[in-house]
């Protein structure tokens, strides 16, 4: 029986009183590493023309050091998107709808680049709570909302992926479940729209790995 709304697309697998559904993020160490010892496909040729047009983006941003800056970056990019693509396949559960995974890699993130800044940039992660012109009168004010604004980042990060994510998959599954008491002539109309919003879903995955990874990006460039 389904207690919630959001358990229709979350699988239940239980072995031993175990719950295995967080394994389906360790997936791809089963598939990616092939692609090392197979001659390169035309996959390979796209996946590494996708990457090389991520580096170019983030070495915009991190500049000289963006050759070992941006490795952590395409990683983040290259994980959120697998996870993503991963939930919509059938019976296989999405972690990156979850604020349990999106927190985790938002979180430890923006402490990191906040340490940094502080410890070794303290003067210039001062300039960065007043901005250049702000009147006298209204600094303590803008202190105050640059200093929120730094510390709701990961939060936003997270709740965006998750957020845009869910959306997706609970319009998808709300379709799916008016199926079977739909008149006969409507199920192909029900199959065009479903497929026209996986296509949709599809080109939100790759988004969404996008904006996280080139959000990092940005947080990290302003602390250096």
């Amino acid at each position: 029986m389904m207690t919630n709304l959001f358990s229709s697309f979350d699988p239940s697998t239980n072995i031993m009183n175990l719950n295995l559904n967080w394994l389906s993020t360790f997936l791809g160490l089963m598939i990616l590493p092939m692609i090392y010892w197979l001659i390169p496909s035309r996959w390979n040729i796209i996946w590494m023309k996708l990457i090389m047009f991520i580096y170019k983006e983030f070495k915009i941003l991190l500049g000289p050091m963006s050759v070992n800056n941006s490795l952590i970056f395409i990683s983040l990019f290259s994980y959120i998107l697998f996870n993503n693509f991963l939930g919509l396949f059938p019976y296989i559960f999405t972690s990156s709808s979850h604020l349990t995974m999106t927190l985790t890699l938002a979180l430890p993130l923006w402490l990191t680049f906040m340490m940094f800044g502080w410890f070794n940039h303290t003067q210039h992660m001062f300039t960065h709570l007043v901005p250049l012109g702000t009147p006298s009168i209204l600094m303590p004010f803008m202190v105050l909302i640059e200093t929120i604004s730094n510390l709701i980042r990961p939060g936003t990060l997270a709740v965006r992926l998750t957020a845009n994510m869910i959306a997706g998959h609970l319009l998808l599954t709300l379709l799916g479940n008016t199926g079977p008491i739909m008149p006969n002539f409507l199920i192909m109309f029900l199959l065009i729209i479903q497929i026209l919003l996986l296509v949709l879903e599809m080109a939100v995955a790759v988004i969404q790995s996008y904006v996280f990874a080139i959000l990092s990006t940005l947080y990290s460039s302003e602390v250096s």
